[in-house]
């Protein structure tokens, strides 16, 4: 292990430590617990695998975007509830909007770029960043109740779609977007559905699968109460991704028919059910991973060889943009969007923010656990 310090200078952003919790559906297995227990769990996990002592932790960035009733704070909350001490500086971040499990993914590139910001500049050298969301406790608003319901009907708004799936400057879904996304661009229903969409979701089957069989360590169980004094459930599997394995043939993810459901936003539009953030493809079935959390342990390259710690990865560099879809950038680069190797030195991981925006995040590997 020593000889990886030889390559790490001291302000290098080094991964230590890495953890998520296993993903919940929509209302489903982990919706009674709220997103600020998930991120507790993902941060204790994550330092325990990092071996810091949370007492050395300098700073938390963690995001969260549908943050109503969850009580001040969200970010402390899931540092105090992993044993970091109160005296810990926290920052709650609000980026993007929520896209099922792709929300997970936005506000934990966010956290980390912050955090690998205050890291190069040397304001810290051991930083925990993350995110976490709960769409299964997202709250229905009475937005007049405050000033008094009068005569007539009161309306109840989703706070999930008001503040996680809707245009707010055009004041139409998100969906519309993407169907003006795919005009511009000339992107086609075939180009979506077989080209992008087809081929992510068997990649994402095929990587569930031997996740559970050979990667477990990366994801962290957990422990949902059972109630009225019946003993706790471990909850050990992602819960929407499995439903789509062919283990389930009642629900199996079939390709042909994705190529031909009809458009969802539009007539004669090229966005479907298939090529979305699915909430709910079946009329009794979630499949939406859309309750979880994750955290990253980042320390310097300094820190890293004072402490002895395994240094998984180093982060070489990151960006964000105001605007960025995967098949549109993909045609403006003129990217492969078929990985050619599996086991490379380098990698980059990007995720749109679907309101605007995306990061991306330059890796460089250096150990295996």
């Amino acid at each position: 292990m020593w000889e990886i310090y030889e390559i790490i200078r001291p302000r290098d952003v080094c991964i230590a430590g890495v953890a998520r919790t296993l993903m919940g559906g929509l209302l489903g297995s982990l919706s009674s617990i709220p997103a600020t227990k998930l991120g507790s769990t993902a941060v204790a996990c994550a330092l325990e695998r990092a071996n810091v002592d949370p007492s050395l932790v300098q700073e938390v960035f963690f995001g969260k975007v549908l943050s109503t009733n969850l009580g001040q704070a969200p970010a402390r909350q899931a540092a105090l509830g992993a044993d970091i001490p109160n005296s810990v500086v926290w920052t709650t971040i609000d980026k993007g909007t929520i896209r099922t499990c792709t929300l997970i993914n936005l506000l934990v590139f966010a956290a980390t770029m912050i955090a690998a910001q205050s890291i190069q500049t040397g304001v810290n050298d051991i930083v925990v960043a993350g995110g976490m969301e709960s769409m299964s406790n997202a709250p229905k608003y009475l937005a007049q109740a405050s000033i008094g319901s009068r005569l007539g009907h009161d309306t109840i708004i989703d706070g999930m779609l008001r503040d996680g799936l809707w245009d707010v400057y055009n004041d139409f879904t998100m969906g519309i977007c993407g169907e003006l996304c795919a005009k511009q661009h000339k992107i086609t229903k075939e180009e979506q559905a077989i080209s992008y969409a087809i081929a992510c979701t068997c990649s994402l089957i095929g990587g569930h699968r031997s996740l559970t069989l050979s990667f477990s360590p990366s994801a962290n169980t957990v422990q949902v109460s059972g109630g009225r004094g019946k003993p706790p459930t471990l909850f050990d599997k992602d819960e929407g991704l499995g439903k789509m394995d062919k283990k389930f043939p009642s629900i199996a993810f079939e390709p042909s028919k994705l190529k031909n459901l009809h458009p969802s936003f539009k007539e004669n539009g090229t966005v479907t059910a298939g090529n979305v953030s699915i909430i709910r493809v079946f009329p009794s079935t979630v499949l939406v991973d859309s309750d979880g959390a994750a955290a990253l342990v980042l320390v310097s390259g300094e820190e890293a060889f004072q402490l002895g710690l395994q240094v998984i990865a180093k982060i070489k560099g990151f960006a964000d943009a105001a605007q960025v879809v995967a098949l549109a950038n993909q045609k403006l680069l003129g990217l492969d969007p078929v990985p050619r190797q599996r086991s490379g030195k380098y990698g980059v991981a990007a995720v749109c923010n679907g309101g605007g925006g995306a990061f991306a995040l330059f890796l460089e590997h250096m150990y295996v656990l």
